[in-house]
């Protein structure tokens, strides 16, 4: 299919007249346009879940979920990646991101990066993409050729493979085990997809990523019971998050937090078992990591 004839590349009847609107007018009709994203996203839910199982298989295997894009997408997927290890207290190797152009490539275009296919190629090799991993190749268009054999590749290396497109019948759908093409239509702008089909897949990355956390017991509850406190925002956060889980006064959460080395997940155990920081280790190892686990 030629790139015109994707919907995310057809005019929008809709915003026929952008140019002569108000700007309440206009403001008005993207947030009409949004608002569409959602019901477009849950249209997906099935397949997301399928994604989100494999991710979830490969970071109990000791495997790595990792992004594949290109301009906007692209940064996308990196964007999700780096906001992993300060929520769920992940290696920073461990949720990941490849970006058409190299990292340079998230604050400058890199003209003609998204065509090198050769590069995604090198670039998986990098990694040393294996069995254990879950490639996510995201592409707005479904067409992009760096995440068209990125996906091809990392098939080729045994890992599970994943794509997010905004078009039906995709190029990186036929690529991936999993296709994921959320139906965003006709963007406000002709052609600018990082408007309706952008927010499509930052919603979808948040669910994969999210999603698959949970599944390997990063949360108690809806609590983020492994994040990172690096700061004094999160070092409040923190103690907020021991106080709720285990139902103590701020002064008792603050103190075994201190106990536990400021690991929030030990902290709450430590709490809710009645034990010390030594044995609420334990007896996460036992439950796999998740505080419910640990402690039923």
């Amino acid at each position: 299919m030629k790139l015109g004839d994707l919907d995310t590349e057809t005019r929008n009847p809709r915003s026929s007249g952008l140019d002569l609107m108000s700007t309440h007018q206009v403001l008005e009709l993207m947030n009409d346009e949004d608002q569409t994203v959602a019901s477009a996203v849950r249209s997906m839910l099935p397949e997301i879940a399928k994604a989100v199982e494999l991710i979830a298989d490969s970071l109990r295997a000791g495997g790595r979920l990792i992004y594949l894009g290109a301009g906007t997408s692209g940064r996308l997927g990196l964007l999700d990646a780096v906001e992993c290890p300060p929520t769920f207290d992940t290696d920073p190797g461990q949720v990941t991101a490849l970006l058409a152009g190299g990292d340079g490539a998230f604050i400058q275009a890199v003209e003609g990066a998204e065509d090198d296919t050769d590069a995604a190629a090198r670039d998986l090799e990098r990694l040393d993409v294996g069995d254990r991993d879950t490639v996510v190749g995201l592409a707005a268009s479904g067409r992009t050729p760096y995440v068209v054999a990125g996906l091809r590749r990392a098939r080729e290396l045994g890992a599970h493979t994943v794509a997010v497109a905004c078009n039906p019948g995709s190029a990186i759908g036929r690529e991936a085990r999993v296709a994921i093409e959320v139906p965003t239509g006709a963007e406000v702008l002709t052609g600018s997809t990082r408007l309706k089909a952008g927010t499509a897949q930052k919603m979808v990355c948040n669910m994969l990523s999210t999603a698959a956390m949970v599944r390997i017991g990063k949360t108690y509850g809806n609590l983020m019971v492994d994040m990172r406190p690096t700061n004094a925002k999160l070092v409040d956060r923190a103690g907020r998050i021991v106080a709720a889980a285990a139902e103590v006064d701020a002064e008792t959460a603050a103190r075994t937090l201190d106990e536990a080395g400021g690991r929030t997940k030990v902290a709450i155990v430590m709490l809710l078992a009645g034990v010390d920081a030594e044995q609420a280790d334990e007896l996460l190892l036992r439950g796999g990591g998740s505080v419910s686990s640990a402690i039923h």
